[in-house]
């Protein structure tokens, strides 16, 4: 299945695709309230503003999978990132990207491989996979900062000048 293809429905219920994003590089990542990577939330704003006028975008997918660090509704989701995070970027509506009702999305975007050849099951809060315009992606465990410049490069190397 092609990723642009694949429906998707924002956080206050309207339907989108990756099609919709089409003439961007976007990056993708599965996101929660209560975690101790939930500060990444501030970087990843930080990359929507410095390179959203070029022609990317974060892509966020609220996941209660990791412990139940995301229990809260797509309202008080919103919320949380709005006020604590001053979020700008698209938020999706609350995902599993593992298991038996996995989306689709995640299904797909499983086979991408990491820095050490691994791919699979999302592990944790904060994965985060960047799929430029030609459809390749990229794959960055959560441990990787949005600012590391492992993934600063990968956007400014998708983007043009």
């Amino acid at each position: 299945m092609n990723l642009r293809d694949i429906p998707l429905t924002t956080i206050d219920g309207a339907s989108t695709s990756l099609a919709d994003y089409a003439d961007q590089v976007v990056l993708v990542v599965n996101v929660a309230s209560k975690c101790g990577f939930t500060p990444q939330y501030e970087q990843l704003e930080e990359l929507q503003k410095r390179y959203g006028p070029r022609g990317f975008s974060v892509l966020g997918f609220p996941c209660n999978q990791f412990l139940g660090q995301e229990p809260g509704s797509e309202g008080e989701i919103q919320e949380f990132c709005s006020v604590t995070y001053g979020t700008t970027f698209p938020l999706m509506e609350k995902v599993k990207v593992n298991g038996r009702h996995q989306h689709p999305l995640f299904a797909e975007l499983h086979d991408a491989r990491d820095a050490n050849g691994k791919d699979g099951r999302v592990k944790w809060n904060f994965e985060k996979f960047l799929i430029r315009r030609d459809g390749t992606v990229s794959r960055f465990r959560s441990r990787t900062r949005p600012d590391d410049p492992e993934i600063i490069g990968a956007i400014e190397t998708a983007l043009p000048a």
